[in-house]
């Protein structure tokens, strides 16, 4: 069994790594090309990590929240557009989306008399950022929703072939 840091403030990588039972080493044969002192470096936030090491990691860690967390936090086009997504249980994904779409079905004629001329005047403001921020809620859930189908194909908890199939006749 391998040691276990007690450091506080870990970061997602060694925390995921950590809860797949591997030591540095043992990470660093399973992702091939990053040796155990860059894998330590980059948990420790000492050497930024490369875009294809945190998908290397993600593959391998079977841990798709790893994509999100970079470009949230750690690239610098994905901190400004890139939403951080929550890993969440399916049923309260659907849930938080089920409320969402009712309160924007509800706000739906006044978006469309806010929206109908072209552009929105001072007295619409308020109301066009409260429907946008709904809207945005509901964005974070299907991307909610979309890590959460990640990480079930990723673990095999759902069958990649028949997804797959299922995606191609759409």
């Amino acid at each position: 069994m391998p040691r276990t840091s007690t450091k506080e403030n870990k970061s997602i990588y060694q925390i995921i790594r950590e809860e797949k039972g591997l030591s540095r080493e043992k990470a660093s044969e399973l992702l091939e090309y990053i040796t155990p002192e860059r894998l330590e470096r980059i948990e420790n936030s000492k050497f930024d990590a490369k875009p294809d090491e945190i998908m290397t990691m993600a593959e391998k860690y079977q841990a798709p929240q790893l994509c999100n967390h970079y470009c949230a936090h750690e690239c610098a086009i994905g901190k400004h557009y890139v939403p951080e997504v929550q890993m969440k249980d399916l049923s309260q994904i659907v849930l938080e989306m089920l409320a969402s779409l009712n309160s924007i079905q509800k706000s739906q004629a006044r978006l469309i008399e806010i929206t109908a001329d072209g552009k929105i005047e001072a007295e619409e403001i308020d109301d066009f950022v409260t429907i946008q921020d709904e809207l945005e809620r509901i964005s974070l859930s299907v991307e909610t929703m979309q890590l959460w189908v990640e990480k079930k194909l990723a673990s095999g908890n759902i069958d990649i072939d028949a997804y797959q199939e299922a995606k191609k006749k759409k």
